[in-house]
């Protein structure tokens, strides 16, 4: 098939190239030339184990064409694919949908025969309603079919995620939209995953609602674990003993900072915003978005707490700064509130992340990016563990801190307490 990502964004790109790698013909979009100049190189603009070869593979083979010529990409293809962002509004909890809303106006101008429109974007409920109404002409005609097809990628895992999902969602009323797109899917939905046809609205809904739930076990364990702190029990032991029971799972029940990222921060946020348009009180989503924010607060004094209320002139180490690992993602990540606090309190801080210097911090005076883990532990008062990447599972810090003294804060739950005791090492870790 011939299709049409618009938006070379994580979603976009990701969506586009392992299209393309299961034989499909895929235009790729986006207004920014130099981005799709640096695409046609093979240059990736995101961090995505695999996402580079096989870009390259397929655009080499001519099946994946970046482009900033929209009608000819459009015109080319049979299905499109609205993949643009729907960050949060500002002073609002909203979604800011006008780039998905300027997509449809511009398709309006092009679109003459048959065409599927689908949403991968996360948008709210109702908003393939609103984008038909832009399309009213075409569609009294019979010329497009306006189609929910949420993506369920996890950043570090996106390729795996889509050759091999949990669930295909498809939200639409037309048949004939359906079996286009069972057809389109059928290379990955016969590797024993779901096909699942719904409403249009109950395809943006399912979206928001997973993420929302995702979010709430986060959040959930994270306040267990202030808990046992208080109470002198391991987290560890207690995600164990609820994740063996299959209703609940152990997944995201790991203790640690505030979730960040792409998704879940603006994803619930919207969430509240559409109960309250439809006058529903989500009251847990908001318990969580709370508890959420309250925990980048607690994790940030834990660590002037460590340093017993000390912080200038004290060389703090982040290991890892994005929101989890096998990402360049700094989206809502914890490390940027606490890097920033620490930095007003005079402390010097220094960061190694293995997906390079990230530009948040880059005009903060006392703020060093270090290339590798050595040079940023030398000498460090704290090293604070803050992304989970495998680089950092296995570091024998007294080789690597070369000063008497050192603490080490880990808000991943890496290492053993008792090891630590052993070897004396100041160590703290999250719900232990």
């Amino acid at each position: 098939m011939k299709l049409c990502m618009i938006g070379t964004g994580y979603v976009g790109l990701v969506s586009g190239v392992c299209f393309s790698d299961v034989g499909n013909i895929v235009y790729c979009v986006d207004k920014d030339k130099n981005k799709i100049n640096s695409l046609n190189k093979g240059i990736v603009p995101i961090y995505e184990p695999g996402l580079e070869e096989i870009l390259k593979k397929n655009h080499k083979q001519k099946r994946l064409i970046f482009t900033t010529d929209l009608k000819k990409a459009v015109i080319n293809s049979d299905i499109i694919f609205i993949c643009v962002g729907t960050p949060t509004k500002k002073n609002s909890n909203s979604a800011n949908l006008k780039y998905v809303f300027n997509v449809a106006h511009e398709l309006k101008k092009i679109i003459s025969k048959y065409k599927i429109i689908i949403t991968k974007s996360t948008v709210p409920v109702t908003t393939g309603d609103q984008i038909e109404k832009i399309l009213y002409n075409l569609k009294n005609k019979k010329l497009v079919d306006v189609v929910s097809n949420p993506e369920f990628l996890r950043e570090g895992e996106a390729i795996r995620d889509f050759i091999y999902p949990d669930r295909v969602i498809v939200g639409t009323n037309s048949k004939k939209a359906n079996r286009i797109l069972r057809s389109l899917y059928l290379p990955i939905i016969k590797k024993n995953s779901r096909f699942y046809s719904t409403s249009r609205r109950g395809a943006e809904l399912i979206k928001y609602a997973s993420n929302a739930f995702l979010a709430t076990k986060i959040s959930f364990i994270n306040e267990i674990a202030n808990l046992c702190e208080k109470t002198d029990v391991d987290v560890k032991d207690i995600s164990m003993g609820m994740g063996s029971d299959q209703r609940i799972g152990d997944r995201f029940l790991r203790a640690g900072p505030a979730y960040g990222g792409s998704c879940f921060p603006k994803d619930t946020r919207a969430l509240i915003d559409t109960g309250k348009k439809f006058k529903t009180d989500l009251s847990i989503v908001k318990s969580v978005v709370n508890s959420n924010d309250k925990r980048r607060s607690l994790l940030t004094k834990k660590v002037e707490k460590i340093l017993n209320g000390n912080l200038k002139n004290k060389i703090v180490t982040f290991l890892g700064v994005t929101f989890k690992p096998n990402t360049d993602d700094m989206r809502e990540a914890s490390s940027i509130p606490m890097i920033k606090y620490l930095n007003k309190k005079k402390c010097k801080i220094k960061y190694y992340d293995p997906s390079g210097e990230k530009n948040e911090f880059k005009k903060l005076k006392n703020v060093e990016y270090c290339k590798n883990i050595s040079s940023a532990c030398l000498k460090a008062d704290l090293v604070v563990l803050h992304t989970e990447w495998n680089d950092f599972k296995l570091l024998n810090f007294k080789n690597l801190i070369k000063k008497n003294n050192f603490k080490i804060y880990d808000m991943r739950n890496l290492y053993s307490p008792l090891k630590m005791k052993k070897l004396k090492i100041n160590y703290f870790s999250i719900g232990r």
